[in-house]
């Protein structure tokens, strides 16, 4: 039992003790209240095990759903990684080549793989084949338009 339908168990204990006169007209409204108060108490516990029952059917609602988007997402990954090796080996490059950039030299024509992280504005490229600069400088533009 729950702390409020011992307490109203408790109260009614003491009016039955109290030997109360059902003729008294304040004897009849304590002993109406405490009826009122023991039906409170019992519709308190019927909602307390039904919040109960409903609490863990919602926890295991979300422990299903969690599963679900597990099982959603990680196929989901695992189709978006399929579909980005698919449009690489459409376009022609390599899915192992990721993160490589492909370059044809302005100088001999050849396609040259760079590493994006190891260029550097300020340094020289040269081209593996032809040894010149894969980059040559750019004249600077003037304001004579």
């Amino acid at each position: 039992m729950s702390r409020l339908t011992d307490k109203i168990s408790y109260l009614q204990g003491l009016a039955e003790g109290m030997k109360l006169n059902p003729e008294k007209d304040s004897h009849r409204l304590i002993q109406g209240i405490l009826e009122v108060l023991g039906e409170v108490g019992e519709s308190f516990e019927a909602l307390a095990e039904s919040h109960g029952e409903l609490s863990d059917y919602v926890e295991s609602i979300d422990e299903d759903l969690a599963d679900l988007e597990a099982d959603l997402f990680d196929d989901e990954d695992e189709d978006l990684a399929g579909d980005e090796e698919e449009d690489d080996a459409e376009d022609g490059e390599d899915p192992e080549l990721s993160g490589v950039l492909l370059y044809e030299c302005p100088n001999c024509g050849k396609t040259v793989e760079l590493d994006p992280e190891e260029l550097d504005s300020e340094d020289r490229h040269p081209c593996p084949n032809c040894g010149k600069e894969l980059f040559p400088e750019l004249p600077e533009e003037t304001d004579e338009d």
